[in-house]
This record gives structure tokens, sequence and C-alpha cells, in this order.
């Protein structure tokens, strides 16, 4: 069925002032919202790889087409042809084989004679051709039987309804039933470009697409109530100033000739023959025009690829967006390819802009996050239903101002994932990102028993929003048995692991000027990271390297607690604790330090959570002394971090100061640990992501192979 089946039912018994009224309407409404889309859409100028350039050295190509959509317009063809013809031109006539009225033999061959073309429209433009594939099926085969009786190389379905590889079945040299933009029509996704493109069969065979450049006729003059043809002269203007395609569909229906009174669903033929008078006048010899045929026959030996059609995506995270170098390095990698990306996100540091001004994500910060503890099961949740609500009807609006292609949606919460349901009714293809694993991630911050109803409930949601989404990402490889055990998701999960932008974490030159030596780690400040370990050890170790310091930053429910505790020791001046900064401060200031040190707890939630910031301090050439958790073993060893016994004090204490007695170990294990991650980088998995995204907007089920990023234990 296709998205407007209802309307093409009732359309029959609808008059027609109140069906044109009810379209004007919407149409003028939408308008106010379509402004950065058409008439021109930004991007749709790109020619194709290996363009040639136009024949005899033309700087544009020109092709008029007609749509015949009842008895009253085939009976001003002839007129209208006398009008194209006085000025010059010739085009393309595409009449509907099963409708109203029969094409009389005489008219095709007169049409033909005189230098015109003959095209099909449809078959009965009821709306019905794409209801069923296997109705379009037998259709096709009727469509096929006309096409060859008229000696017609050219299609267009009615209504502007489209499924290229459908159009496979037809015997045609291409096909005119799309666009580069128009959000007017039922089914609005265009082709996205002014230039003609190949789209090929699975047997190498194909057809030549023309999309239509210029506004049809009837959505100017009938549905817009413009009275002028300032919009069609400016289009044409653009489209010659980068040398694509101007593909014009008018209807002989909707004009109005001499002895002809205008009426509600009619425009003066006037308009349209000042407008072939200005493409003539104005551009004269540098059009190459031609019938659609003739672009159809230059076009197909090319086999030219359409320009990758930008999507329009939308990420969703509950997190601040700089300071989320997982959320960035997708949603750059997306932009920096020409996609139009949004992203929801918390609001933290007022100058957030400022500090990426490089970046094209657009960040829409719409709350700011609790400034009260999150001690509570109600207390996390209650601001996260109100940034779900927020951002579900924010992505509803938008969406119907301008569809979204893709969502990528960032846990915690699960559940976040069904602010993405309009879109995906509608369409649009969801990808659910985990984080953290929320059932467990639950009982570590709240500590929930294993077997609790919250805990069920827990799962049941984790399983809905895994069903609910088109693929899920997973962070590690550690979680994907459980995850997919639990959700049924077996085939549809991808890893990735938070590989580092080494644009961003990148060895440097230090700033810092003094004989300190800085331990530092940055990231959340809850209870399974183990701060309060790191920092019962660094009082022993305070004693023995007076000069080195600890480095906190962060936020998260334990803060408090641990600059108690920090008071308590005596530590105050020897342990600091900073508020997070953005990805690309932190990484300044990483840099500037002696030493990280990652203390997760390997009896909780951290035994399987992987930690961002270890290959962030590799990627940086610092040192790093780590927890020997379950996942930290499982992709690092001994030559590129210092291990020691997780929740052990002494143990981290020894390891620390061993670190800071012997220069050369640290610089050695620096050396190894910058060459295994950047082999293990982002840019060795972007691509990846990027396929991903494609082959998930396409339609396929499995995506990745789960596994395909080696395991690192190996380093």
């Amino acid at each position: 069925m296709t998205p407007n089946w209802l309307y093409y039912r009732i359309k029959p018994i609808m008059p027609a002032p109140l069906r044109l009224g009810i379209r004007g309407w919407l149409t003028r409404r939408r308008r106010k919202s379509v402004g950065a889309i058409w008439p021109i859409l930004p991007g749709s100028e790109r020619p194709p790889a290996n363009w040639p350039g136009w024949p005899e050295g033309k700087e544009f190509a020109f092709v008029l087409t007609h749509d015949v959509e009842g008895a009253a317009g085939l009976a001003k063809c002839r007129q209208l042809m006398e009008v194209e013809k006085k000025w010059g031109f010739r085009s393309s006539f595409n009449f509907i084989p099963e409708g109203e009225y029969r094409v009389p033999r005489d008219l095709r061959e007169e049409l033909a004679r005189e230098g015109f073309e003959v095209g099909v429209h449809d078959l009965e433009h009821d709306g019905s051709l794409y209801n069923s594939q296997g109705k379009f099926a037998g259709k096709a085969a009727r469509i096929n039987a006309h096409l060859q009786e008229w000696g017609a190389a050219g299609f267009r379905s009615g209504f502007m309804m489209h499924n290229l590889d459908w159009l496979h079945h037809l015997k045609i040299g291409y096909d005119a039933s799309t666009f580069d933009t128009d959000p007017f029509e039922p089914q609005p996704d265009g082709a996205g470009t002014i230039f003609p493109f190949w789209k090929q069969d699975r047997q190498g065979g194909g057809y030549v697409e023309l999309p239509y450049s210029l506004p049809q006729d009837s959505t100017l003059f009938l549905l817009l109530r413009e009275r002028t043809t300032d919009i069609w002269r400016a289009k044409l203007d653009w489209i010659a100033k980068h040398g694509g395609m101007a593909l014009l569909d008018t209807h002989p229906d909707y004009m109005a000739f001499a002895g002809e009174e205008p009426c509600f669903r009619s425009y003066p033929v006037a308009r349209y023959e000042e407008f072939l008078q200005y493409a003539r006048e104005q551009f004269g010899g540098k059009m190459w025009h031609v019938l659609p045929r003739e672009m159809a026959e230059f076009v197909a030996p090319l086999r030219l690829e359409p320009p990758r059609k930008p999507k329009r995506i939308c990420m969703v995270t509950y997190s601040y967006y700089l300071a989320d170098a997982r959320v960035t390095r997708y949603a750059e990698a997306l932009a920096e390819r020409g996609d139009e990306v949004d992203v929801i996100s918390l609001e933290r540091w007022e100058k957030e802009k400022e500090q990426a001004p490089e970046s094209k994500v657009n960040v829409v910060r719409l709350q700011s996050r609790f400034k009260k503890e999150e001690t509570s099961p109600l207390s996390y949740l209650l601001p996260v239903l109100r940034f779900f609500w927020t951002s579900f009807w924010w992505i509803g609006r938008e969406h119907t101002r301008k569809r979204y292609d893709f969502l990528h949606i960032h846990n915690v919460p699960d559940f976040l994932v069904f602010t993405a349901a309009y879109p995906r009714l509608t369409g649009a293809k969801v990808i659910l990102d985990i984080h953290d694993i929320v059932p467990e991630f639950y009982a570590s911050k709240f500590s929930g028993k294993e077997n609790s109803l919250m805990q069920f409930g827990l799962k049941l949601v984790e399983k809905l929003s895994a069903r609910f989404s088109h693929h899920v990402i997973m962070s590690n490889h550690l979680w994907l048995e459980k995850y997919t055990a639990r959700t049924g998701m077996e085939g549809r999960c991808t890893v990735f692991i938070n590989n580092v932008d080494t644009r961003t974490f990148r060895p440097r030159a230090r700033t810092r000027q003094d004989d300190k030596f800085i331990v530092i780690f940055p990231g959340g400040l809850q209870w399974h990271q183990g701060l309060d370990i790191a920092i019962r050890a660094f009082a022993r170790v305070s004693q023995e390297a007076p000069r080195a310091e600890f480095h906190i930053y962060g936020d998260g429910s334990v803060k408090k607690s641990l600059m108690d505790l920090a008071q308590e020791l005596g530590l105050n001046g020897k342990v600091r604790f900073f508020d997070p900064v953005p990805v690309r401060a932190i990484a300044e200031v990483m840099a500037n330090a002696d030493l990280g040190v990652v203390p997760k707890r390997a009896d909780s939630f951290g035994n399987e959570a992987y930690s961002t910031k270890i290959m962030e301090f590799m990627s940086l050439g610092i040192p790093v002394v780590v927890s020997s958790t379950k996942i930290d073993r499982f992709y690092f060893n001994d030559s590129v971090v210092c291990f020691f016994e997780s929740g052990n004090v002494p143990a981290l204490a020894d390891a620390l100061l061993k670190m800071i007695r012997d220069q050369n170990l640290r610089e050695g294990m620096a050396r190894r640990a910058l060459e295994y991650a950047t082999q293990n980088s982002w840019e060795s998995r972007k691509v990846d992501y990027l396929d991903l995204v494609d082959s998930v907007c396409a339609g396929a089920r499995g995506g990745l192979n789960p596994t395909s990023q080696p395991q690192l234990a190996k380093a």
C-alpha cells in the first residue's frame, strides 16, 4: 500500500473544488517550513562522478514534458504544440493508456512528424500502481504492451509515485517519475540531483532516470496560487549556473488558451509562453535543448551513478554532546560526508558552539541536567522522562517539516529509542546504540537485586527497545552474546568499541611547566568506576612521591562522597576535583598529565563495561594503570597497560609507584600503546559505521558481521 492509499480511494467522490481547495491549503501551509529545501535543494547541484559535460559544449540542458490527465488536456495538445513550435521548442507528451480517454493514433503520429515525443503516463492514473509488487508485475506487462504499440521509450507514473527498483519490469529507456526536490508531492523523497543518472538492474541492464527540476505548473499556479513565473525563472538561472538539467513537467489540462476563461483549476497559457520566451532569449545558444528520449540516449552509455544523496539524520543522547566522544565521532563522520545531522542532547556549557566552530553538526540542547544528585531511581528517572517527551515532540515536529531518513539513538536509557516512533512509522530507519547494558548498569548504580521486579521490568524494556530498532550497536564484544540472548536480536547487532578519534586524541607537545607528577582520571564518577579505591591508594602514593597529584575530572552520583573521602584522608591539594570539560579540551588536559588511571571494580558492572579512557590515554602517548577486569583483559595485555588486581588498594598503590619511579617503563609502554591505539583507531572503523548506516537505510536486515572487528587481546 502507498502512504496515501486512502486519499485515492475517496478522491473520485470528492468534488474537484473541495479537493483542490484542501490540497492548496495544505501546500501553502507547508511552504512556510520547506524554504530550506524548495525550490532549490542545497547539494543537488553536485554533478555525478566522471561527468563529461553536455554535448556541443552547451552549459546546461533544457527538457520539456507534459502529462495529459484527462480528455480536456487531450483536446489542447495541438494548441500547446503550436505554442512551443513558435519559440523553437519540442517536448514529450505523456498519455494515460487506460484512463478516461483514448489517444487517437493520428495525434500520436502528428506529434512524431512534428518532432515531438510520446510517452506513457502510468496505466490508469488512479494512485494504485505501486500498491502491491505482485500486482505491479501484471500491470507492467500491460504498460509494456502500450510502450511497444506507441513506440515510446519513456514512462512517468501518476502523482509522481516511484519505486525505481520495480521499474526494471518495464521495457523503457528512461523514467521521469522523480524530482530533485518537491516536498509537496504525496511521496516527497526526491532524487536529490539536477542531473540525469543511470538506474542499473542486477543483470547489468537498466534505464535512465530523468528527475524534473523545475516545479510543476499545478504546484505553482493552482496550489500555491503564484501569479508570475518568477520561481521558474529563478530556478532556471540557478540550474544554468551549475550546469544541470532543467526538466519541466506541465499539464495542458490546466492551461487556459484563447477564448477560455481561467478558473480555480486553470491558469493562462500566456505564463507558460512567457517562460519559454525567457528561456529562449536568455539562454538561446547556451542550452542543450533535447527531447527526453535523446537525453536518455546520451546518458545511457555513460552509466552515470547519481551523486550520493545526503541523508537527514537525527541522534538522541542523554549526555553532553561535546563531552561524549562516542556520539561526536558518529555525528561528525556523517556530517563530514555530507549528511545533515541533528543531535539532541543535554546542555551544560553556555558557549559549547563556540568551542567547536568547525563542526557541521546541528546540536540541539533541549534541557539542562538536574543539579541534584541522582541517588535514587526516581531522582534519575524524572529528568530522563522530561528529556524523552521533549525529544519525542521535537523530533515529530522536525520530521513533519523535513523527513528524517535515519535515527541513531544512544542509551542510557534504552527507552529513548521510542522518541523515534513517528519517523519509524513513516519509513525512517532506527539504530539503538548500547553504551551501557541497562539492567546491570542499574543494579550497580542503585544496588538492585538480580531477581527483583525492577530488574524484570528493565529487561522487558530492553527487549522491547531492541525489537523496535532495525539494528543495534553494542559497545563491546562481551555484551554481545548476553544481549542477543535476552532480546532475540541475533544477526542484527554489530560491535563498535569506543575507537578513539586520533584527530582529537593524538600526541602533542606538553604545555605544562612545573615539576609535579600528575596522575589523572577523566570520566563519570559512579561507584563502579572505583575512584574511592584510587583515592585510598593515593594516600600512600603521596607519602612516597610527594610531587605527585591526583586530578579527577568529572561528575556523578559519588562525587561528594569522593571529595569527603579525600578530605578525611588529608589529601586536600593532593587530590583535586575538576568539573567535566568538552572532549577537545579534555584531550589537552590528558596530554599534559604524566600517568592515567582507570580503577574500575571487577565485582560490579565495571567488570564488563569497556572504558574509552584507556584508548584515549594510549592515543595521547600517556601510559595508564588499569584494573584487571574481564573486559580490559579481553582487549589489552601487560605490554600496553599496567594492570593491578581490581579492588586491591595496596596493589594499585604499588602499580602507581612503579610507574612513577620508572621513566623507561613509562616510555616503553606508552610507545607500544600508541602503536596499538593507532592500529585500532576510529579511522580504522569509521567506514564500517558509515557502511552500516547505508546498509540499514537500504533495508538490509543483518548489517555488518558483529565480530568483524578483530579481538584486540593479542596486541
